[in-house]
């Protein structure tokens, strides 16, 4: 950390805005988006394609939080890794 200047005031500010604005979507590579500002490539791509963009939802939607949405089960492997 000193080598490169980081104190830790600054990695702990650091954390705690990453803890206030955790992700909210995230694909299988691993890819994240906590819904602010524009939306990512990935899921803008994803979602021109015609796959619902709460497919990719890791946190439940307030409104939502306890119904469980139908989903398309057309979609549930549209993303899926490979296996090998």
């Amino acid at each position: 950390m000193e080598e490169f200047g980081i104190t830790p005031e600054a990695l702990a500010e650091s954390i705690e805005q990453d803890l206030a604005h955790q992700a909210r979507f995230r694909d299988h590579r691993g890819n994240e988006w906590n819904g602010q500002g524009e939306m990512p490539t990935w899921l803008r791509a994803a979602s021109n394609a015609g796959v619902d963009p709460d497919f990719f939802r890791i946190t439940p939607k307030p409104e939502e939080a306890t119904v469980t949405a139908n989903k398309d089960p057309r979609q549930l492997d549209f993303f899926a890794k490979p296996s090998l």
